[in-house]
């Protein structure tokens, strides 16, 4: 990579639908630690978790990690990483940010590497993932966020646009966008300064304020899903994964 490259983990209790979310024991640990090992993992660079209180980086540094801790009321997850980025590097020694979703547990740390790889073309702004969709209700389901792309090679495209309908029409894949996002720190400070687009608000995808703005988004396609953690039978899904993981 052209710059050091910085993982941030935004991670806040507030949960409409699982309270204390970050906080959940999974296998004998909280999920933001199990999530900020998986970052550790990939070892692509140090890895903050940026928290929303005292309770949460009390964690986090008690299994070893690094984190600070950002106002609590910030409206997204990367409004949280710029924040936490100002804190923990105000003097711009990361060039490379990769907002990794404190949600995701269970993901590879293969993954979180191959983020980083249309980084390389220097007209990419941002990069993210995406995975084939092999689940035929997940074609029509609404919370399974779709990438519209252009091709630019066997495991790479370059993205039109993202939405919760079935898209793009006719036969062929389909592709499962995964959000995580790996941005330059110029085009991270230039998104966060964005207002929300129309698209953004009517579709509820962050991305889509990017895409409005002209910034190239190109994404790697990678070979499966994390689980992310968002309901009580969630959270089961994910111990039962690393139980196995684990033996």
């Amino acid at each position: 990579m052209p710059h050091p490259a910085l993982i941030v983990i935004p991670a806040r209790l507030a949960s409409t639908r699982l309270p204390d979310k970050p906080l959940a024991d999974i296998c004998g640990a909280p999920m933001i630690v199990q999530v900020f090992r998986r970052a550790v993992e990939a070892e692509i660079g140090p890895v903050l978790v940026a928290a929303d209180g005292e309770e949460i980086a009390r964690v986090v540094r008690a299994a070893g990690g690094e984190a600070v801790v950002t106002d609590p009321d910030l409206p997204s997850g990367s409004d949280r990483i710029a924040a936490a980025l100002r804190l923990y590097d105000p003097d711009g020694q990361y060039g490379v940010i990769v907002n990794l979703q404190g949600d995701l547990p269970t993901i590879d740390p293969a993954s979180v590497r191959a983020s980083l790889a249309p980084l390389a073309d220097a007209k990419v702004d941002i990069a993210t993932l995406a995975a084939r969709i092999l689940r035929e209700e997940e074609r029509t389901d609404a919370n399974v966020v779709k990438l519209v792309g252009a091709p630019l090679g066997p495991t790479r495209q370059r993205a039109l646009y993202f939405t919760r309908a079935t898209a793009p029409w006719g036969e062929g894949d389909l592709f499962h966008h995964i959000g995580l996002y790996a941005y330059r720190r110029a085009a991270l400070e230039k998104f966060v300064a964005l207002p929300p687009s129309a698209l953004e608000k009517r579709e509820k995808l962050e991305q889509l304020r990017a895409l409005e703005a002209g910034m190239r988004i190109d994404v790697e396609i990678v070979d499966a899903v994390p689980l992310g953690v968002d309901a009580p039978h969630d959270l089961e899904r994910a111990r039962a994964i690393l139980k196995d993981f684990s033996k």
